[in-house]
């Protein structure tokens, strides 16, 4: 059996514009250009996406979970218009000073969709816009994607290079648009060298 490809985002500053206020209404949820798109593209070439948040804004109360869910429907309804779909969300809800397990950098949540979907995390990309995104996802094997929307849009070089130092072997890319150009790249060139076919496989424009 093909195993299943899977890839694990961010949300908030890789999918949608980041707010220093939490994105609190579905209103507020903006998808950052051309992500929903990468991800539609992701998803036509075979693999599953699912989604690790921190959602602290849930343990300050400053939504509820019928809100969140609102903003998760219009994600996928956005999606869906695409071509795209994300297969589930795994969020934490608690406050830093909770101790919680499943707060990013923690990876909690990672294992939680590793048990979820039965997979090995090993080598499974996770893409985010902040170093606990790419620690998280470092700590049970993941390959790192730093993009440089959302926090990391406002980092400099050199911020993004100490960023990197702290989790070795993080590629960085201007976006979820970008990453997703990459990674179908790396995969055709993949099935090149073995000698399979690619007929059909994504699409590179």
């Amino acid at each position: 059996m093909t195993p299943m490809k899977l890839i694990i985002l961010d949300r908030d500053g890789t999918i949608n514009e980041d707010r220093d206020d939490f994105v609190k209404t579905p209103d507020e949820w903006v998808p950052i250009p051309g992500a929903l798109e990468a991800i539609a593209r992701l998803n036509q070439a075979g693999w599953h996406t699912v989604v690790a948040t921190n959602q602290s804004g849930l343990g300050r109360g400053t939504f509820d979970m019928a809100t969140l869910n609102a903003m998760h429907v219009k994600m996928n309804q956005l999606l869906a218009k695409q071509g795209g779909r994300i297969d589930a969300v795994f969020f934490c809800p608690h406050t830093p000073e909770d101790g919680c397990s499943c707060r990013k950098p923690l990876p909690g949540l990672f294992e939680q969709i590793g048990e979820r979907f039965g997979v090995p995390l090993r080598d499974v990309p996770v893409v985010g816009d902040s170093l606990r995104d790419l620690q998280a996802g470092a700590a049970v094997g993941c390959q790192p994607h730093f993009v440089r929307t959302g926090k990391g849009g406002r980092l400099g070089d050199g911020a993004i290079e100490a960023l990197c130092a702290h989790v070795p072997g993080t590629r960085v890319h201007a976006d979820l648009a970008a990453f997703a150009e990459h990674l179908i790249r790396q995969e055709r060139k993949s099935r090149v060298a073995t000698g399979e076919s690619d007929s059909g496989f994504g699409r590179l424009d």
